[in-house]
């Protein structure tokens, strides 16, 4: 390509910090590689989701180039992450002048390197625009609202972050209603997941329900860990449980002295963490999933499984009003409550939500097009 034709080329990156982050930006990297007249889009990897065998899975299952840049920031408080992913990407940035940052989700590198990039006047698109758990003790939130506050096109998921945002006093015309593009990359590869032989592996003939467990609030401290495994414990007796551990949830078991009682239970199986196609195939095959993760709120309610999710609030209301996900306090009865409800046949029904069509990456490259 000539110096000219690439001097009309809109710059991008894109950035990814976790494992959510590799589900939204595979399928948009892709939609804006099929236009080189257009677009220059690189991957920026902060290395935020540290755990390289995580990581390795979901960039050759979801087929992703090498990063154009890693960060390595690893692991850390809250706020010495955050001071890293800025420093590092900062560098990046002086470097290679964008003329776009597209982050998505929630995350440290999300709001990190959106503030970066304002900073130095490069427009920002936060793809998963306007969700909102309204709880401000979730770090979580705090990444959306100040993503949200300081981006320049909002991308939103759900017609809730639309309505969200401009109850908020966000100008319509930066809001963009593009629809969920997790699920452009769990269309793409369903057909590769289904043909996964993961349930051979863990040599599983019956039923099971998925669990899956992360979040700081459920497993940080002993008293709200043991109340999820005291209901798992119960629930094992009745159905299979399968348990792809998190390497955090793993580490803090650890720390309270809990293998053992992980260990007792039977009808539980844990493995390491999976990879893409894998862990799509356990969602698809499930009665039902427990977790406190948001992307499975939305995997599960497409797949039409029900879901119970283990927390008090979540910023994908969509899930439950549209679709098969219900809240479920962190209480032991009232887990295996819901979850004895499903085993007896009492399964929410769901619809799959306006714009979660496998299209969403074709919306978005779309806008940015006309400035192209």
């Amino acid at each position: 390509m000539n110096s000219k034709a690439q001097n009309m080329q809109m710059k991008i990156h894109l950035i990814v910090g976790a494992r959510p982050n590799f589900m939204k930006m595979a399928p948009l990297y892709k939609e804006f590689c099929k236009y080189p007249e257009k677009f220059s889009a690189k991957l920026i990897h902060t290395g935020q989701h540290y755990d390289e065998r995580m990581s390795k899975f979901f960039f050759d299952d979801l087929q992703m180039p090498k990063p154009d840049e890693y960060l390595e920031v690893g692991s850390g408080t809250h706020g010495r992450q955050t001071a890293k992913i800025m420093e590092r990407y900062e560098v990046v940035l002086q470097k290679d002048k964008p003329d776009l940052v597209i982050v998505a989700g929630d995350v440290n590198s999300t709001s990190a390197c959106a503030i970066d990039a304002v900073k130095m006047h490069i427009p920002v698109a936060h793809l998963e625009a306007g969700l909102r758990s309204f709880a401000r003790t979730m770090p979580e939130e705090i990444n959306r609202i100040l993503t949200d506050a300081i981006s320049d096109y909002l991308l939103t998921p759900s017609l809730d972050g639309n309505k969200n945002l401009i109850e908020e006093g966000v100008p319509e015309a930066k809001i963009f209603f593009v629809g969920n593009i997790m699920i452009d990359s769990l269309l793409q590869y369903r057909s590769r997941a289904a043909k996964s032989d993961i349930l051979q592996r863990l040599k599983i003939k019956e039923e099971y329900a998925l669990i899956t467990l992360h979040r700081p609030s459920n497993v940080d401290n002993k008293k709200g860990l043991l109340i999820i495994l005291n209901a798992f414990e119960n629930i094992s007796g009745s159905i299979k449980l399968i348990f792809p551990i998190h390497p955090r949830t793993r580490k803090q078991i650890r720390k309270f002295g809990l293998d053992e009682k992980v260990k007792s239970m039977q009808n539980l199986i844990l493995s390491e963490s999976v990879g893409y196609y894998d862990f799509l195939k356990l969602q698809m095959e499930a009665k039902f999933i427990m977790t406190d993760s948001g992307g499975i709120q939305e995997e599960s309610t497409f797949f039409g499984i029900p879901c119970l999710t283990l927390r008090p609030n979540t910023e994908r209301p969509i899930t439950i009003s549209q679709g098969t996900n219900k809240l479920v306090k962190l209480n032991t009865q009232d887990i295996i409550k819901e979850a004895q409800n499903i085993l007896s046949g009492n399964i929410k029904a769901g619809t799959i939500p306006k714009y979660w069509d496998g299209k969403t990456a074709e919306r978005i490259v779309k806008i940015f097009s006309k400035k192209a």
